[in-house]
C-alpha cells in the first residue's frame, strides 16, 4: 500500500497537467463564444476520451487493437436506447423490449450504463481474444469490429440497420465533455499505476521474465481490455449526444484509423502522448479545414485544394514513424519541472577537482 501511494505521489502530476491543458481548451472555447468553435472543442474532447481508452489497452499491453471503436458503437446505441423519447423509440426501434421503450434516462445516467454495457461485451470478447498475441490478436480485434458493425447494420428493429437513428438528446454545453475527458485521463492513470497495470507493462517489456515471475498475462490483458472498453463505451454515448444521430458506419474504419493515428503520433506507451496526439492532430485538422474553406486576406480569398487535409495527415504519420517511431512523447510522461541542484558555495579557495591528480 505504501509503495502504491509512493507511485501515485510521484506520478500525479501527469493527470493534473493534462487536465489543466484540457481545461485551457474549454476556457478558450468559452472566450471565443462561437458555436462552431465550441463544437470543435467538443469533438476534441471526444477524441481524447477515445484515444485514452485505446491507450489503456494498446499502450499497456503492446497489442495493437483495430476493434475498440466497436465498443464506441455499443455505447452510442446504448445511449440512444436509454435516452431517446419513448415515442421516437416506438417508431424507429419497435423491436426493443417494452420496458426499454418506456424508459428515458438523463444523458449522464445513460453514459454510465453505456460504459457498463460496453465493458460487459469487452469481457465476453476479451475472454477469448486475450489468449492471442501479436498479429493474431490484432486481426482478431478487427474481426470483432466487423462482427459488431455487421450485426448493427442488419438488426433493423433494434438498431435501425443502416438508417440513421435520430431523436437522441443533443448536448451543447462543453462541460460534460470536459468532465468525461478528465475522468478518462484519471481512470487511465489509475489503471497504469495499479498492480495490474504495472504487471501488464512488465509483461509487455519483458514477457519471458514476467511469465517466469508468475504474471497471468491473459488475465492482466483482459482487465485492461474491460477498462478500455468501458471508456470507449462512455465516449460512444457522449458522441451520440454531441450530434443527436447514430449510424453503424460512423463507428467503423474511418474513426478506427484516425483514433489509432492520434495514438501513434503522440506515443502509444504514454498517457501524455495519447492526449497530446489528439490536441496536436486535431488542431492541425481544424486549421486545414479553415484553409480549405477559404481565408480572406484583404480583397482576396486564400484557399488550399480539397484533400490537402488527408495528405498532410499522411505526411505527419510518415514523418513520425520515420524519425520518431515511439511518437512525440515516446514512453515519457509530463511532470513538474525539476529544480536544478545548487552548487556548493566556495570559501574563497578553489575547490580541488576530483581525479585531477595525486598531490605530492
Amino acid at each position: 500500500m505504501a509503495k502504491r501511494t509512493s507511485i501515485a505521489g510521484r506520478t500525479i502530476a501527469t493527470p493534473l497537467i493534462l487536465s489543466a491543458l484540457l481545461l485551457a481548451f474549454a476556457l478558450l472555447a468559452v472566450m471565443v463564444g462561437s458555436k462552431p468553435f465550441n463544437q470543435t472543442i467538443i469533438d476534441i474532447f471526444l477524441r481524447v476520451i477515445l484515444v485514452v481508452g485505446l491507450y489503456v489497452f494498446v499502450g499497456n499491453s503492446g497489442v495493437i487493437s483495430f476493434g475498440h471503436i466497436g465498443f464506441t458503437c455499443l455505447g452510442a446505441y446504448a445511449a440512444a436506447w436509454l435516452t431517446m423519447p419513448p415515442m421516437m423509440k416506438q417508431t424507429l426501434l419497435p423491436g426493443l423490449p417494452d420496458w426499454l421503450i418506456a424508459l428515458q434516462l438523463p444523458y449522464w445516467a445513460g453514459a454510465i450504463l453505456a460504459a457498463l454495457w460496453a465493458a460487459l461485451w469487452a469481457g465476453i470478447f476479451g475472454k477469448v481474444l486475450m489468449r492471442l498475441s501479436g498479429i493474431a490478436a490484432s486481426i482478431a480485434t478487427f474481426a470483432m469490429l466487423a462482427m459488431i458493425n455487421t450485426i448493427y447494420s442488419n438488426w433493423e428493429d433494434v438498431t435501425g440497420a443502416t438508417s440513421s437513428v435520430v431523436g437522441i438528446p443533443i448536448l451543447r454545453s462543453i462541460w460534460p465533455f470536459l468532465i468525461a475527458a478528465i475522468l478518462a485521463v484519471f481512470i487511465a492513470w489509475g489503471h497504469a499505476i495499479s498492480r495490474t497495470g504495472l504487471a501488464l507493462r512488465a509483461a509487455r517489456d519483458e514477457p519471458t521474465a514476467a511469465s517466469a515471475s508468475g504474471i497471468d498475462l491473459p488475465r492482466e490483458r483482459l482487465i485492461a481490455f474491460i477498462v478500455s472498453g468501458a471508456i470507449m463505451g462512455m465516449g460512444g454515448a457522449l458522441f451520440a449526444h454531441s450530434i443527436g444521430v447514430v449510424t453503424p458506419d460512423t463507428f467503423y474504419l474511418g474513426l478506427t484509423f484516425i483514433t489509432l493515428s492520434m495514438l501513434v503520433v503522440g506515443g502509444m506507451g504514454s498517457l501524455s502522448g495519447a492526449v497530446l496526439g489528439v490536441l496536436i492532430l486535431s488542431s492541425l485538422i481544424q486549421a486545414l479545414r479553415w484553409l480549405e474553406a477559404g481565408v480572406s486576406i484583404g480583397t482576396s480569398t486564400f484557399a488550399i485544394p480539397n484533400g490537402v487535409q488527408e495528405i498532410a495527415l499522411g505526411i505527419v504519420m510518415v514523418a513520425i514513424l520515420a524519425f520518431r517511431s515511439a511518437g512525440i512523447m515516446g514512453n515519457r510522461e509530463l511532470g513538474w519541472p525539476k529544480a536544478r541542484p545548487v552548487a556548493p558555495a566556495t570559501t574563497g579557495q578553489q575547490q580541488p577537482e576530483l581525479n585531477k591528480g595525486v598531490s605530492k
